[in-house]
């Protein structure tokens, strides 16, 4: 992208600067810059415009700074949210895999109760036609 020719007005010193961002962006932060400029020298009748200059130069790095510090600590966060996630996804495909071990271990269990169980009902339906035979047997 071409830079840009921008004129800018700071505590009545005219700037031409050269930038690659757009002009209401460039002649935005020049406002921001006078007006700051312009509160530290009606605070301070004695500052000179490089004093102010260096006050607010001063405030806007402290203002990166923190800034920098508290986008380091969301990446931080951020980087522990996510490592806790994918260990909650592998615990959570690791007690899935054993609900289906579980699930399997039970139906092959249920199956040959389900066989004795059909085989004691077979025995109790043998049991029951030998006595009722005896029965018959002993009243002829």
């Amino acid at each position: 992208m071409p830079a840009n020719k921008i004129r800018l007005e700071i505590c009545g010193a005219t700037y031409v600067v050269s930038s690659t961002d757009t002009e209401p962006y460039v002649t935005e932060l020049a406002e921001r810059l006078d007006k700051n400029m312009n509160e530290v020298l009606s605070n301070n009748p004695s500052a000179s415009v490089t004093t102010a200059a260096v006050l607010c130069a001063l405030e806007y790095l402290d203002e990166w700074q923190k800034a920098t510090s508290g986008a380091e600590n969301m990446r931080a966060q951020i980087k522990d949210y996510l490592e806790d996630a994918a260990k909650a996804k592998m615990a959570a495909e690791e007690a899935r895999r054993e609900l289906e071990r579980l699930k399997r271990e039970m139906e092959s269990l249920q199956s040959p109760q389900n066989e004795q169980e059909t085989e004691i009902e077979h025995i109790e339906a043998e049991i029951v036609e030998v006595e009722t035979d005896e029965q018959e047997n002993e009243e002829e």
